[in-house]
C-alpha cells in the first residue's frame, strides 16, 4: 500500500501550506479587527482594545510568529476563537448553524446536476448526433449566462411576479428551526428555486465532459467486441463503455464536492440563503479574521479530502491506476 501513503504524505504537506497561508493571508488585508469590533460598540473603554488583542490574537506585528505557533494549537483542538462580527460568539457555532444549510442545498444540487448530466451524457456520446446531443448547445447557453443574473431573473418571474417561490432566506419567519414537518417542508420549499438554479447551470458542464468522453471510448477495441458478440445496447453501454467513461468523471465530481462546503456564494446573496457563502462575505466586509480563518480552513480540508477520497476509490476500482502506481 506504499501508493496510499505517498498520497496521504502528499495531502498532508497540502495541508500544511495551506494553513499556512490561511494564517497569513487574512493578516495580509488591510483593516483591523479590533477596530472592527470597537466601532460598533462606541460605548467600550480605550483600555478595551489591548484586551481584544489579547483575546483575538492580533494587532501585535512583532509577535507574528507565537500567533502562528499559536493558530496551529489552536486549529489542532478545534478552537477557531471569538467571531468578531457577532462578538462574543464562537467561530465554531457560527459555523456549524451555516454548514448544514449549504451542505443540504449545494450538496443535494451537485448531485442531481452529477446524475442527470452524467446520464444525459451517456446517451448523447452513445448516439452522437441524435436528439440528446442536439440539446447540448441549448444547455451549454444556460450555464454560459452569468449565475447572478440567471439567479435574478428567476427569482423575478417565479417569485415576484407569479408568487410560485419565496423571494429569499431558507425557511419563513414563522417557522422554529427544530426536526418537525412544517420547518422541514418549509425549508424544503424555500431551497427549491435555488436548487434549480445551480441544476440548470451547472448539469450542461457534467454532460459534455461525459458526452466527449464516451466518444472516445466507444470507439475503443473493447467496446467493438462486445458489440461483434452480439451483446444488448443496454449492456455495451453500461458495462463496457459507460463504466471506463466514468472514471474521468468521478475525479471531477470529486472535487465539485469539495467545493460543496464553500456553497454557492453569489446564489446565497440573491436568496439571502443563510449558508456557509454568505457568511463567508459578511466575515472577509467586518475584517473578520477568526471567522475567516475558520471557513477558509474548512473549505480547504473539505477539497483535500474529497480528492483523496477519489483518488482512492479510482486506484481500487481502476486496475491500470494501480499498475501505474506499481511501477
Amino acid at each position: 500500500m506504499a501508493f496510499l501513503a505517498r498520497r496521504v504524505a502528499f495531502y498532508i504537506v497540502a495541508a500544511w501550506v495551506a494553513l499556512t497561508v490561511n494564517f497569513f493571508l487574512p493578516r495580509a488585508m488591510p483593516g483591523n479587527a479590533i477596530q472592527a469590533i470597537m466601532s460598533k460598540f462606541p460605548g467600550l473603554q480605550p483600555s478595551t482594545y489591548k484586551a481584544l488583542q489579547a483575546m483575538l490574537g492580533v494587532g501585535h506585528p512583532g509577535s507574528l510568529w507565537h500567533q502562528y505557533v499559536s493558530y496551529l494549537g489552536d486549529v489542532a483542538r478545534f478552537n477557531f476563537g471569538t467571531d468578531v462580527s457577532q462578538y462574543p460568539a464562537k467561530v465554531s457555532t457560527l459555523i456549524g448553524q451555516t454548514v448544514p444549510w449549504t451542505l443540504t442545498l449545494v450538496g443535494t444540487a451537485t448531485i442531481i446536476a452529477f446524475v442527470l448530466g452524467t446520464a444525459l451524457g451517456i446517451m448523447a456520446g452513445w448516439r452522437h448526433g441524435g436528439s440528446f446531443d442536439r440539446a447540448l448547445p441549448g444547455l451549454m447557453f444556460l450555464q454560459a449566462i452569468p449565475y447572478f443574473f440567471l439567479a435574478l431573473i428567476l427569482l423575478d418571474l417565479l417569485a415576484l411576479q407569479v408568487h410560485v417561490f419565496p423571494i429569499g432566506s431558507g425557511y419563513g419567519q414563522g417557522d422554529v428551526p427544530g426536526w418537525n414537518s412544517a420547518f422541514i417542508g418549509s425549508a424544503i420549499y424555500h431551497a427549491l428555486l435555488p436548487a434549480f438554479t445551480i441544476v440548470i447551470t451547472s448539469v450542461a458542464g457534467w454532460m459534455l465532459q461525459m458526452r466527449n468522453v464516451m466518444i472516445t471510448t466507444i470507439g475503443e477495441d473493447y467496446v467493438l467486441a462486445g458489440q461483434a458478440k452480439g451483446l444488448k445496447d443496454r449492456r455495451v453501454i453500461l458495462t463496457y463503455a459507460a463504466r471506463n467513461a466514468l472514471l474521468p468523471q468521478l475525479q471531477g465530481f470529486g472535487l465539485a464536492l469539495g467545493f460543496v462546503v464553500s456553497g454557492a456564494i453569489v446564489m446565497e446573496i440573491v436568496f439571502s440563503y443563510p449558508g456557509i457563502g454568505l457568511l463567508l462575505v459578511n466575515a472577509v466586509t467586518s475584517n473578520d479574521y477568526p471567522l475567516m480563518q475558520a471557513i477558509f480552513l474548512v473549505i480547504t480540508f473539505a477539497v483535500l479530502l474529497a480528492n483523496l477520497i477519489v483518488d482512492i476509490v479510482i486506484v481500487f476500482v481502476d486496475p491500470r491506476a494501480r499498475t501505474r502506481e506499481a511501477t
